[in-house]
């Protein structure tokens, strides 16, 4: 199975052309969106790139399409999380995946904010941690051993962080390793940077795929897709693509 991730920027509103040709350019089966917040969009990119099936709704971040058919689809929404995560369930693969899109800025508060909205998705995805799964989206957070030039964040952004800290304590991806999960990119490209965001500057990686420790012998790849088509406007991330073995 190929899976992408993207997030498509404020619903992906007038720009549906260029997000077809980022998405036909990676052919996945399955795509897990972020500010999908506009159905009437994803409809249009899910005609546009050849998938059966789709969903969003206007209240939820994370949204899908998918070239195969779905036997179920649920979002939930945990007590401690601001966004519900989606649950995807393709018919007739083993594989369950959970998107996810947690809270923005880069501060020593919005981190901790994000260490209650992941900690609240794994206790509810804990029933199926034994199982073939995948944790995928934008996470707007740095990986351990990452770092952020603050000089480069807008003043206004960059203000927050230095107010709650100048030092942020990356914490949110570091309990997802804790939990015996693999970062996708990272365990294939240990050496590359596998920067997402922006697509004009990229200089840092908000966006990943994870997998159970158990179930890692199944991923064959994973790249971050940064061809013409994906740095020509289409969004403000790079997608990150996946292919997982389902046998």
């Amino acid at each position: 199975m190929r899976l992408l991730t993207y997030n498509i920027r404020y619903g992906g509103l007038g720009r549906v052309g260029a997000l077809a040709a980022v998405v036909n350019q990676c052919a996945p089966d399955v795509v897990v969106l972020q500010e999908a917040t506009r159905p009437e969009v994803v409809e249009r990119l899910a005609e546009a790139t050849g998938m059966k099936a789709w969903g969003s709704r206007p209240s939820h971040s994370v949204g899908f399409m998918s070239r195969r058919e779905v036997g179920h689809h649920e979002w939930h929404r945990p007590v401690a999380s601001r966004r519900a995560f989606l649950e995807i369930l393709p018919a007739g693969s083993p594989l369950r995946i959970f998107g996810v899109h947690l809270s923005a800025v880069h501060s020593n508060w919005t981190e901790r904010r994000r260490v209650r909205e992941l900690r609240a998705l794994l206790g509810g995805i804990a029933r199926h941690q034994d199982g073939f799964h995948v944790v995928a989206g934008d996470f707007n957070t740095l990986a351990p051993g990452e770092t952020l030039d603050l000089r480069k964040l807008p003043p206004r952004l960059r203000a927050v962080a230095w107010l709650t800290g100048r030092r942020i304590r990356w914490e949110t991806i570091q309990i997802m390793l804790d939990a015996s999960y693999v970062d996708a990119y990272r365990s294939l490209n240990p050496g590359d940077p596998g920067f997402t965001f922006p697509t004009w500057d990229p200089h840092v990686r908000l966006d990943y795929i994870f997998l159970p420790l158990a179930w890692s012998p199944r991923l064959a790849a994973c790249t971050v897709v940064a061809g013409p088509a994906a740095v020509g406007g289409a969004s403000d991330h790079l997608p990150v693509l996946a292919e997982l073995d389902e046998s």
